[in-house]
């Protein structure tokens, strides 16, 4: 039976749900509003539900606050439904576009704020226009009656928050799943949320306070005054009654009454009321004074509240009926502002304090979470700094935690930066090996031309040798001898020069990436050495590299030639396995100058690079070639473009069309 019930309530919608649990606190709530509100505010007996309650109300106590809870609950309810209708939509179809997405989220922070700042002041206006129908409730009742339900109000808003933010979470878990989020937009400040969920049970427990402060002692002042003028009333009565019927506003009563509010009063037995200081009595007191205060022992109240009340006898005088009466007010308005004063100034105490605290809550998270931020920023400042633990509490575990985090944080990063090192020496010997198959080779040729250079110079030296005393040998043919000699040398320096060009390249590259070697160096030392490190490979894959770089080939840059030709050389062997072996294709790069930037731009027209590689290219090393790829290479040159030139790679790609990399180096 549970098991089902749970889920049916599963399978409703969330604002079904929250309209649910609305109705539920809202119906707690006005029950017990119902049962209080008469003892907080002191209702004279017999004055609710009641034939006289529905004389002088229209309608009965019952019936006015059902028609209160019915309107706020139905409206309520109403906007609930409204408001939630496109989160109610979005979790039956579940789009997750990010534009979507976010407006989710934007929705689900802001609205159980919303619905609190509503809750808490719309009931107020309902209560008052239905109260004010009936036109039966002062000014100063409608007053006490509003800070009641504000109080409520508060408190059924602060309980509906934290319902709402719970049947909200599974919507903020389902879009974080979605989206990366870097920061947040803080709606509201942790001091500030937290002030909104404690500020109800502040602000009802001073309103309570003050309330049942004011209502005892309203009650047991109303009854000492009661006792005494009941007894003054019998005196003046029996003193001169003829002269109070006759001449009731020429008396002077001053020994009698307390107060300057106080006064004696006469009803005539065709009902019209005289008073001795010609104040009018309300609808109010003289129907329970003629159908309640019998029964009470002539007892009377002003309104539905004791502020005011009066003591009555009845006379007999030339055979008919009159009222004598005296009325009093108990305490003043200002009195009751006075109890709400006092009340408010506990409020705004407890306030402070409470804001301190929160204060003092946010200010140490903050702290935590400004430490992980600045992890996140720059991994590579954190420092030995440790936060100072300044709690034995959640906060002070917090504070220790992060001491924690940030240590092995420092010492994984320490052990990333040792394994990337030797990640990256041994990515860099690998291309040494292979570079240096392909040097190998290039190498061979100008050795075998230097052989036959020797072996050319060694037959002429023995020529020379033999022509020496020879009368047939003329001087012109020793000239001869001496050019051919001349054209071998020059041959042997073309081929040595080549070779320590060679040699100066690969020793370039040999150098650990880690060593900064900053130099100013043209764009035709950087195609030189591209043109001799990539030759062989080029040259096995039958692919031909078309440079152009046009009247650009004296731009000097600075910054670490080796790492650049790395770079270059790295992405023109990425665009040759593009390929996947198929011969007689091409790659162009072009070097060009753009605004204060030189680029270099490498195109392949190969497979091109798929979705999930874009994605995290540059982020990740990640390869496309299995298992015989580390995927250092690209990581490494984004790296190295970033640290030695302060540059940065792009690219563009599709797939079965090629891939075209741009590489932007700042010129100074």
């Amino acid at each position: 039976m549970k098991s089902k019930l749970k889920e049916k309530y599963n399978n409703l919608s969330l604002s079904t749900k929250i309209s649910l649990f609305f109705i539920l606190i809202a119906v707690i709530v006005f029950a017990l509003l119902y049962n209080v509100l008469p003892i907080l505010l002191n209702y004279p007996p017999d004055t609710i539900n009641t034939e006289f309650d529905k004389s002088v109300s229209i309608t009965y106590y019952a019936f006015q606050w059902l028609a209160i809870a019915v309107l706020i609950i139905t409206i309520v309810v109403a906007y609930f439904k409204f408001s939630l209708k496109d989160l109610d939509n979005w979790w039956k179809n579940k789009d997750y576009k990010k534009d979507t997405v976010l407006k989710i989220r934007k929705k689900c922070s802001r609205f159980p704020y919303k619905t609190y700042m509503i809750i808490e002041f719309f009931p107020i206006l309902i209560t008052i226009l239905i109260l004010s129908i009936t036109g039966s409730h002062p000014e100063i009742l409608m007053f006490k009656i509003g800070t009641i339900v504000l109080s409520f109000s508060t408190l059924v808003g602060g309980v509906l928050l934290i319902v709402i933010s719970k049947l909200l979470y599974p919507f903020l878990v389902e879009t974080s799943t979605h989206l990366k989020i870097e920061k947040t937009n803080k709606f509201l400040s942790l001091k500030v949320k937290l002030l909104v969920q404690l500020f109800p049970g502040i602000l009802i427990t001073a309103l309570l306070i003050s309330l049942i402060g004011y209502s005892t002692l309203t009650r047991e002042k109303g009854d000492l005054l009661n006792s005494y003028y009941k007894v003054y009333l019998n005196n003046a009565i029996e003193g001169n009654k003829e002269d109070i019927i006759k001449n009731i506003q020429s008396i002077d009563f001053s020994n009698y009454l307390m107060n300057d509010t106080d006064f004696f009063f006469v009803e005539y037995p065709d009902g019209t009321v005289k008073t001795s200081n010609g104040r009018e009595l309300s609808s109010f007191f003289i129907q329970y004074m003629h159908d309640l205060s019998p029964t009470h022992e002539n007892r009377v109240y002003d309104s539905y509240t004791i502020d005011a009340q009066g003591v009555i006898n009845k006379v007999e005088y030339q055979n008919q009926e009159y009222i004598i009466g005296i009325y009093f007010e108990i305490l003043s308005f200002g009195t009751f502002f006075f109890f709400l004063l006092w009340s408010l100034v506990l409020f705004i105490f407890n306030l402070i304090i409470l804001m301190y605290v929160t204060h003092s809550l946010q200010n140490d998270i903050k702290r935590v979470v400004d430490g992980m931020d600045n992890i996140i920023l720059d991994p590579s400042k954190i420092t030995d700094s440790r936060l100072p633990i300044t709690s034995n509490d959640v906060l002070g575990d917090l504070s220790v935690s992060f001491n924690n985090i940030q240590e092995l944080t420092k010492r994984n990063i320490e052990q990333i930066h040792s394994s990337q090192d030797i990640l990256i020496e041994r990515e860099r010997l690998a291309s040494l090996g292979q570079m240096i198959g392909g040097i190998a080779h290039n190498l061979k040729t100008p050795i075998m031309s230097i052989s036959g250079v020797a072996e050319g110079l060694t037959d002429l030296i023995k020529e020379y040798d033999s022509s020496i005393g020879d009368k047939d040998v003329t001087e012109q043919d020793h000239h001869d001898i001496a050019k051919d000699m001349q054209v071998w040398v020059d041959k042997l320096k073309d081929y040595t020069s080549y070779m320590s060009d060679v040699i100066t390249a690969v020793k370039g590259q040999a150098v650990t990436l880690s060593e900064e070697q900053s130099v100013y160096f043209t764009i035709e030392e950087l195609v030189k050495r591209i043109n001799i490190l990539m030759k062989h490979e080029l040259k096995n894959a039958l692919v031909t590299l078309n440079i152009n770089i046009g009247t650009y080939d004296k731009i000097q840059l600075n910054g670490n030639i080796n790492s650049l030709v790395q770079v270059v050389n790295n992405m023109i062997s990425n665009a040759i396995q593009s390929y996947n072996g198929k011969p007689d294709q091409e790659i162009d790069m072009d070097i060009y100058k753009e605004k204060n930037n030189v680029i270099i731009k490498i195109q392949d027209y190969g497979c091109g690079l798929p979705k999930k590689v874009q994605d995290k290219l540059f982020k990740e090393m990640i390869t496309t070639k299995g298992k015989n790829g580390t995927g250092l290479g690209l990581f490494m040159s984004y790296s190295n473009i970033r640290a030695h030139f302060n540059g940065n790679i792009t690219f563009e790609t599709e797939e079965g069309k090629g891939t075209t990399f741009y590489i932007s180096l700042p010129l100074e």
